[in-house]
């Protein structure tokens, strides 16, 4: 326990030389960004999953409930 604050220094000096030299700002990321991200991805389980079968069957029912 006695050895607890030199180690939290050490850890604020980190953060401090990781932000002078362009490290990883903290906050949200924009929702398209985030989407750009997503995309490639649940394409590619969509394809292994066959998962567009699954989407075109519940849209179809979800439209004979609503009476489409």
């Amino acid at each position: 326990m006695a050895d607890t604050a030199s180690r939290t220094m050490i850890r604020t000096q980190g953060r401090k030389a990781s932000a002078a030299f362009g490290g990883r700002r903290s906050g949200t990321r924009h929702p398209l960004v985030a989407t750009a991200m997503v995309l490639p991805f649940a394409a590619l389980l969509v394809v292994v999953f066959g998962g567009w079968e699954s989407v075109v069957t519940q849209a179809s029912s979800v439209g004979v409930m609503l009476g489409r």
